[in-house]
């Protein structure tokens, strides 16, 4: 079973920048959808990017297409978030996740795809 730990959450100032991190506890394969969740106090869990490991292939949410990029390193079995341009709506407990499939889509944003979670990282941006 997959075990996701998150890191690199942080208090930042409007504007600035975080890199989240996602180690995974073994080899996850090429067949594997990863993505990124967050969630507000009293808000549903939102999908904002998710990646292919086997071809890279990306996906984002409307609301952080340009500003948040999701990537890999398949050597490390670490799955990243670079944040740019953060807003204070950005405040969320992010989480990253995994679930074997053949293939990615936009529909992979939806949190029900995913079985393997980690335990999140808070990330709070101030105005």
């Amino acid at each position: 079973q997959v075990q996701l730990v998150e890191s690199g959450g942080a208090s930042v100032q409007a504007g600035g920048s975080l890199r989240l991190s996602c180690a995974a506890s073994e080899y996850t394969y090429s067949g594997t959808c990863m993505g990124w969740f967050r969630q507000a106090p009293g808000k549903e869990r939102e999908g904002v990017a998710v990646i292919y490991k086997g071809d890279g292939s990306t996906y984002y949410a409307d609301s952080v297409k340009g500003r948040f990029t999701i990537s890999q390193d398949n050597a490390k079995n670490t799955l990243y978030l670079q944040m740019n341009s953060l807003k204070p709506e950005d405040t969320s407990m992010y989480y990253c996740a995994a679930e074997r499939s053949p293939y990615c889509s936009g529909g992979y944003l939806k949190s029900e795809r995913y079985n393997y979670w980690g335990q999140g990282t808070q990330v709070t941006v101030s105005s």
